[in-house]
């Protein structure tokens, strides 16, 4: 894959003198997200950029030992109007890993009060809907991480990439691709893993942080999940499970501790889809997941008000944890009678 020529040179025009720099992540960051913010921050610090890494809300504890992620502010945690600051004053705003401003939830008002800064997408998601002074949106692109390396290649050259920016890089490739095993991967990502190896990168270290670096109540919530509540239906091919706040009290649940849950179904060998919800405070988060041409960002899309990619997608349900777990089964029964499943 090669990033149009018209895009990097937009870029370049847009970043040919110092700016005031703002990079954002979506809601729930994960290891694409912070992986790409913090790598196209150092790139851009380094052109003497003031660049300041903004998240709504926190990442996965796993993810602590990524460089420079120490310096990103947590909107919602933020008590002393860092982000708001940063947001106001900034010439430039990087969207990295979403495509829309939904995704950022109570941030986007804060970005809204900002109407003179470029805005910036560096995205693979489907259908960006927000209009932005440059896209570059590759949606068969497997991660962001994988796009900001193609940018620091085009744009500065490999000789630009650091051990650092290497190390959060593979982070985000990694995880994006399933240890890269998904449809996305491609020779071009595994020509960018070698760049990145070639780096100076653990990446037997890195894979020990991010996969085996849980908590003890994580551990047993995984057990009670798949025990106690994944209901398996269809014919076999289709898989639900659920966290209730109660659940995530009694388990001493933090941020990140589901990561992954929802994949598990689908090591089954008849399993087409599965869904995992989510109880927060006031909805339900949905997560989905298929295989084949099973396309779950259209049933995301038609039922849970959300999106995101062929086989992995997500929403949100506004309805009581056991209204939306019926309601998902009648949704599947709908979607199968059209021949989508």
């Amino acid at each position: 894959m090669q990033i149009g020529i018209n895009k990097i040179e937009e870029l370049k025009a847009l970043l040919s003198t110092p700016q005031r720099i703002v990079i954002l992540s979506h809601t729930n960051p994960d290891g694409d997200a912070v992986g790409s913010s913090l790598a196209w921050a150092e790139v851009l610090q380094s052109e003497g950029h003031n660049v300041t890494c903004i998240v709504p809300n926190k990442y996965p504890y796993y993810l602590d030992f990524m460089p420079g992620c120490e310096g990103i502010i947590n909107y919602k945690s933020d008590s002393e109007g860092r982000a708001e600051a940063s947001v106001k004053g900034a010439d430039i705003i990087f969207c990295l890993d979403f495509h829309t401003m939904s995704r950022l939830e109570g941030l986007s008002e804060l970005i809204d009060s900002n109407q003179h800064a470029k805005r910036v997408l560096v995205d693979h998601h489907l259908d960006p809907n927000e209009d932005f002074d440059i896209m570059v949106s590759y949606p068969a692109a497997s991660s962001t991480c994988y796009l900001v390396a193609l940018l620091v290649e085009a744009m500065y050259g490999v000789e630009r990439i650091t051990s650092t920016m290497a190390e959060n890089l593979f982070v985000g490739m990694m995880t994006d691709t399933g240890n890269f095993a998904f449809s996305s991967v491609t020779p071009d990502v595994f020509r960018v893993v070698s760049v990145l190896a070639g780096k100076g990168i653990s990446i037997p270290d890195i894979h020990n942080f991010v996969y085996n670096s849980f908590s003890e109540g994580r551990a047993r919530l995984f057990g009670y999940v798949i025990n106690r509540k994944m209901k398996i239906f269809h014919n076999g091919t289709v898989a639900h499970m659920s966290i209730t706040a109660d659940e995530m009290r009694r388990f001493w649940f933090q941020q990140g501790d589901s990561e992954g849950f929802v994949n598990y179904p689908l090591t089954i060998k008849k399993m087409k889809m599965s869904a995992m919800f989510t109880e927060h405070s006031d909805f339900i988060r949905v997560s989905l997941r298929s295989r084949g041409n099973i396309d779950v960002n259209i049933f995301a899309q038609r039922y849970f008000h959300g999106g995101g990619h062929k086989n992995a997608a997500g929403g949100k349900s506004f309805k009581t944890m056991e209204e939306t777990l019926k309601y998902y089964e009648e949704c599947i029964k709908e979607y199968s009678k059209e021949g989508m499943l």
